[in-house]
């Protein structure tokens, strides 16, 4: 049995019987037609000469009809584009040999969000599939079975993105023609709508804070609401990175949590992350109380070193035991459930509803771009340019009237 293939080459049946003389049957076995597990599937494809002979190379030993096929499709796309498949890379291999390369570029908690999801999902779905058979389709399917079955759609489009840099990877090492996973990446999902308090409210929980616990992670609570700092970068200050004369501090280091386990200290998560931070008088009481409780419980230290925020022992506060915090007392006094980076959106927020011109706000957030803050805060901006306006006619009709120039 012969299927000629519409560009070139041809896959078929044989196998090795030989006849009497000694000779293989090839495709002329009387036992390929009686029985179709006989033999093996083989490609045959005629090669450009340069001599005027007829060239031909052929290939056998193909399970079946598809993986014979396939491997006449690779062989055309390789002396097409000049890339060599490599058809006993598997998907899963090449996974792993992406994930030991980004090891040492990704940040610690980046790169584990990245092994989580190559090893729970992207290995189990495409991995036994040799690398140059993933298609479109697979990408596809798996996406829309997987949100059949309640996955939730940012988590598929992470998986996604994922497959698709290692797939762009694969394409600039000549491993690939194309990205089989950039058509059928879904579409980035809609940011969910960002919750903050009053600030009303946050003032109540401050307060409650500071009246029933006057403890470490109240002033944690201080420094976020009364700064707009990342919850990462309160938790990984040092002490020498704080000037109480000049009212400032330096951003210098965040604390991320690695599969909410292990604790590690990494550079901040933009070149404009890595500021000073001008500080407020009660942000510097904060500090200067945790300054206190440092030299009450170290005072053979002359001089305060190390982390600002810990726990009793020294040792750095778990951004999940934070949050924990963040959520019981703010249940104890009614307030509505929200996050710790909801704390630094409700900063922003405050700030952009007290008419701080926008661009303060983004140098005090140390957004990268003005265009970073507008994306973010702008449904707040339609009422600011209102009272903004209504300022203006204020002003122009209270002022004085010209007098006529004669």
């Amino acid at each position: 049995m012969n299927l000629t293939d519409p560009q070139r080459g041809r896959v078929y049946r044989r196998c090795g019987c030989r006849d009497v003389a000694g000779r293989q049957y090839g495709t002329r076995c009387p036992k390929l037609n009686a029985d179709l597990g006989h033999g093996s599937w083989a490609y045959a494809v005629d090669l450009p000469s340069t001599t005027g002979k007829r060239e031909t190379r052929r290939r056998s030993g193909f399970s079946d009809q598809s993986a014979a096929l396939t491997a006449l499709q690779n062989f055309l796309l390789a002396e097409r584009t000049g890339i060599a498949v490599d058809e006993a890379l598997t998907v899963a291999d090449y996974l792993r040999e992406w994930l030991l390369s980004k090891q040492e570029i990704l940040k610690a908690t980046t790169y584990a969000g990245y092994e989580r999801h190559v090893r729970h999902d992207l290995i189990p779905a495409f991995g036994p599939l040799p690398l140059a058979d993933l298609r479109d389709r697979h990408v596809t399917t798996w996406s829309r079975r997987q949100l059949a079955a309640g996955r939730g759609r940012p988590t598929v489009h992470r998986c996604c993105s994922i497959l698709s840099s290692a797939m762009n990877a694969a394409v600039s090492a000549d491993l690939l023609a194309r990205n089989p996973a950039r058509n059928a990446a879904m579409k980035r999902p809609a940011a969910p709508e960002r919750l903050c308090w009053t600030p009303q409210q946050a003032s109540a929980f401050l307060h409650h804070n500071a009246e029933t616990y006057n403890d470490v992670y109240a002033d944690i609570f201080e420094v976020i609401l009364g700064t707009g700092m990342r919850r990462g970068e309160v938790l990984g200050l040092h002490w020498p990175d704080i000037h109480f004369q000049r009212r400032v501090l330096f951003v210098r280091w965040t604390l991320a949590s690695v599969n909410n386990a292990r604790l590690h200290l990494q550079a901040p998560k933009t070149r404009a992350s890595r500021n000073w931070v001008s500080l407020s008088p009660r942000v510097t009481a904060a500090l200067r109380r945790q300054a206190a409780r440092r030299r009450s419980t170290h005072p053979d230290q002359p001089r305060l070193q190390g982390m600002v925020f810990t726990r009793p022992d020294g040792k750095p506060i778990n951004p999940e035991r934070l949050l924990h915090t963040l959520r019981q007392r703010s249940a104890e006094i009614g307030l509505p459930k929200i996050g710790l980076h909801d704390l630094r959106h409700t900063a922003a927020t405050i700030m952009i509803s007290s008419q701080v011109p926008l661009a303060v706000v983004s140098k005090t957030l140390r957004h990268s771009t003005l265009a970073t803050t507008v994306n973010i805060y702008g449904h707040l901006l339609p009422q600011a340019a209102r009272e903004a306006v209504t300022a203006l006619a204020d002003a122009l009709d209270h002022a004085d009237l010209p007098r006529k120039i004669n």
